[in-house]
């Protein structure tokens, strides 16, 4: 099978699980094609199923913004005739499904069908979708895809609730790969940063507004009052700048370190005791899960999907977005030496729940329903 794979080539969860999703396909022997307007950041270009089409974005003088998803459109229109791609999976509605609806529509003109699968993240649907200026964009995709998944329960009960959807929404969760995150031995790594055996807690996100990075600096804060702790900040992003500026505020500077992007983030989780995640919502939480599977509890905000992934008092604790003195307390309650042991274990044990060679297996099982559907639709 020949599938195609459009997705953000970024840090974020969407970008990550498309390409995770397309090197365990290809490891599996089928020819994947990512087609985006860069190399996705975790991509094997030299794996020898897996190809990258490059959109290029012409500017000109007439257009204020570059026409992004027309060029989109039509690099995948391209591609599907040239390799003779048997489904196009595009993660995020706009501007990726709506641009493979008409890259479908055009190839239609050709007597050619390309089934078009629409993987929903969560940005797409709890904030961008219901701007008014792109709802019904966000509709009609969804409604005119072939098949339609969530990576949560949460995020399909949000679809349809905010959006006319005629649609099933299939739920396959998000996943992890179990050979690369993993514990690894660096504990002369912790020693460099926690040299007199300091309790590590970790965050790390695009440090947007709704991963409320203040937050998680206020819990350091309140925990650093009981423990000895550091603090590692993974990633970059519009708040960043807020954040250095509260660690200053709060006389944290010298304990907390910002690591900016790191590839091999799966090093840092192999160092931590403890990962905050006090997001205003989130989808899934996929850094939290590859944490976890790292043997690191989470202490979260119960929005969203977080209480599909994080256990209540198992793999960790959840409390109300904002509630930072009952977070820093189950945080402390987390790290405590006669504790911490048990729900690493734990975490690792649910991550295991969530295993790529678990949850692969779905989506092949729904690329087949979805051909089997496009060749009756293309009969009539």
């Amino acid at each position: 099978m020949k599938i195609g794979i459009v997705c953000y080539p970024t840090y974020g969860g969407s970008g990550v699980v498309a390409t995770e999703l397309g090197k365990g396909l290809a490891y599996k022997g089928y020819d994947v094609h990512f087609i985006t307007y860069s190399a996705p950041t975790r991509l094997d270009l030299f794996s020898e199923n897996i190809h990258f089409h490059q959109v290029n974005i012409q500017k000109y003088p007439l257009f204020e913004y570059a026409p992004y998803e027309l060029a989109l459109t039509g690099k995948m229109v391209n591609v599907v005739k040239t390799e003779h791609l048997d489904l196009l999976h595009v993660h995020y509605a706009i501007p990726h499904a709506s641009a493979a609806i008409a890259a479908r529509q055009i190839l239609a003109t050709e007597r050619i069908y390309i089934p078009v699968i629409t993987t929903l993240h969560g940005t797409d649907i709890s904030l961008v979708g219901k701007d008014e200026s792109f709802a019904p964009v966000v509709a009609f995709s969804i409604n005119q895809s072939d098949g339609v998944t969530a990576v949560s329960r949460y995020l399909q009960a949000e679809t349809y609730q905010h959006f006319p959807i005629s649609k099933h929404i299939e739920i396959i969760p998000n996943f992890v790969n179990l050979q690369r995150f993993k514990k690894l031995p660096k504990e002369h790594f912790k020693r460099a940063i926690a040299p007199h055996g300091e309790k590590l807690l970790v965050h790390a996100s695009n440090f947007r507004k709704v991963k409320r990075i203040q937050d998680v600096i206020k819990i350091f804060a309140l925990v650093k009052q009981e423990i000895a702790a550091k603090l590692l900040l993974v990633g970059d992003g519009p708040e960043r700048a807020k954040a250095e500026h509260l660690c200053h505020e709060y006389k944290l500077y010298d304990d907390v370190r910002f690591l900016g992007k790191i590839e091999a983030i799966e090093e840092v989780y192999s160092i931590a005791d403890l990962f905050l995640m006090p997001s205003e919502t989130e989808s899934f939480g996929l850094a939290a899960l590859e944490a976890m599977a790292c043997e690191v509890p989470i202490i979260s905000s119960n929005a969203g999907g977080l209480p599909e992934l994080n256990v209540q008092g198992v793999t960790g604790f959840m409390s109300d977005v904002g509630n930072i003195e009952e977070m820093a307390a189950q945080a402390i309650y987390v790290l405590d030496d006669a504790n911490l042991p048990i729900f690493k274990k734990n975490a690792l044990m649910h991550a295991q729940k969530f295993d790529m060679n678990l949850i692969l297996p779905k989506y092949e099982s729904f690329y087949k329903k979805v051909l089997e559907l496009s060749k009756k639709v293309e009969k009539i």
